[in-house]
């Protein structure tokens, strides 16, 4: 009985995870690549203008 129960704690910490995974997962949205690509815009300016000088 005592196997049993330590085969049962992987199986309900994996059940557990899931279920926490899928409700963590829930409220993301999908936000495109516009935020990154303005960030990677400003430093590339920023970066020219420092070689600049």
């Amino acid at each position: 009985m005592a196997a049993l129960a330590w085969l049962l704690i992987p199986l309900v910490v994996a059940i557990c995870a899931g279920l926490w995974g899928s409700w963590a997962n829930r409220t993301r949205k999908a936000r495109g690549d516009g935020p990154e690509l303005d960030g990677y815009a400003r430093f590339r300016a920023a970066m020219e203008k420092s070689s600049r000088t």
